[in-house]
């Protein structure tokens, strides 16, 4: 009887481990309704146009989240995530107004375009065997340089129509809800959490993703490509960022260089508060969903008791610096 307490209090603890994003999700939820104001006699916060809001402005930083997950879990770190977003928009405003592409071929060299820079980042920190801090640093640079070449350094404005100069609006599509509640952009995020869970929990490639991170020298010595699965993974935060970066120019209707600012925080935010260690080797997507929901509730429920927006960005990083104390009090 005593065994049979004991196992229960075991895994009891293991999936309040597993859970523990989810239930500060929730607390964040019930704070947010409580602190919330009203209109017209009704809670702000939980009206369903404003929940779905929240969806939607968190689906651009979600993703990169996503991208984000999967580079820590190798023990790297991908800081040109938010500035390949504005490059990944700016390519795409240029192609739609300057050169008058079609949606689909647009969509299709931006996903290329931003993968080749995150192949960039992974073959120049596995090969070059520099610190991906360092290599991902000047990318965000080389991106910003990059958008504001094609740009001339200024917004490049979308406008929806047929003939030159104009946008298609089959492009209008990644900015747009699909129903009166449901944001495209919030499918296509949640899409991508769904899909990365599983290439982590069901395949050998994020079997292997994991191992890297938890054991390197391990990892190597059981035969584990190192090399190819960390480009791989670089690769794939490329892609996803170019993915944030057509959404955000769809939404914004513009392609802006000077976007993107900070992003790569509420990424890094989002990827700590879900449960992923920062040095590699546990963590999990799902996670990070439930992390960029906090950010998005807490800056939403900030915005409408009209607290100043500074004060978000003070707030990440106590944050950060929280998760990080709580992950190693854990261990």
């Amino acid at each position: 009887m005593k065994l049979k307490r004991t196992e229960l209090i075991k895994t009891a603890k293991f999936y309040l481990g597993k859970s523990k994003s989810y239930i500060g999700l929730i607390l964040v939820i019930i704070f947010a309704a409580v602190f919330s104001p009203y209109r017209h006699g009704e809670n702000i916060f939980l009206g369903l146009g404003n929940l779905t809001d929240i969806l939607r402005q968190v689906s651009e930083k979600g993703i990169l989240a996503v991208g984000m997950t999967l580079v820590i879990l190798t023990a790297g770190i991908d800081l040109s995530v938010g500035r390949v977003l504005a490059f990944g928009a700016t390519l795409c405003a240029a192609l739609l107004i300057k050169l008058d592409w079609g949606t689909f071929s647009v969509v299709i060299a931006v996903l290329l375009a931003s993968t080749f820079l995150g192949l960039i980042n992974g073959v120049v920190t596995t090969k070059g065997k520099i610190q991906p801090f360092v290599v991902t640093l000047a990318m965000m640079s080389a991106a910003w340089g990059l958008a504001r070449y094609i740009s001339g350094g200024y917004a490049i404005g979308i406008a929806f129509g047929e003939g030159k100069g104009m946008a298609p609006h089959s492009f209008k599509l990644f900015g747009e809800r699909i129903t009166s509640h449901l944001p495209f952009p919030a499918v296509i995020f949640v899409f991508t959490v769904i899909i990365s869970e599983i290439i982590l929990k069901y395949t050998r490639f994020g079997r292997y993703i994991i191992a890297i991170g938890g054991n390197e020298e391990a990892s190597y010595l059981s035969g584990i490509s190192i090399d190819r699965i960390k480009i791989a993974v670089y690769s794939i935060s490329g892609f996803l960022s170019g993915l944030a970066g057509i959404i955000h120019c769809a939404q914004n209707e513009q392609g802006n260089p000077n976007d993107g600012v900070a992003y790569e925080l509420d990424a890094i935010a989002a990827v700590v508060i879900g449960g992923t260690n920062l040095l590699g080797g546990s963590g999990n997507v799902t996670g990070t969903f439930a992390g960029i929901l906090i950010i998005g509730i807490l800056n939403n429920i900030m915005n409408l008791r009209g607290i100043n927006p500074d004060l978000q960005l003070i707030l990440k990083g106590v944050i950060i610096v929280a998760a990080v104390l709580i992950q190693r009090k854990r261990k």
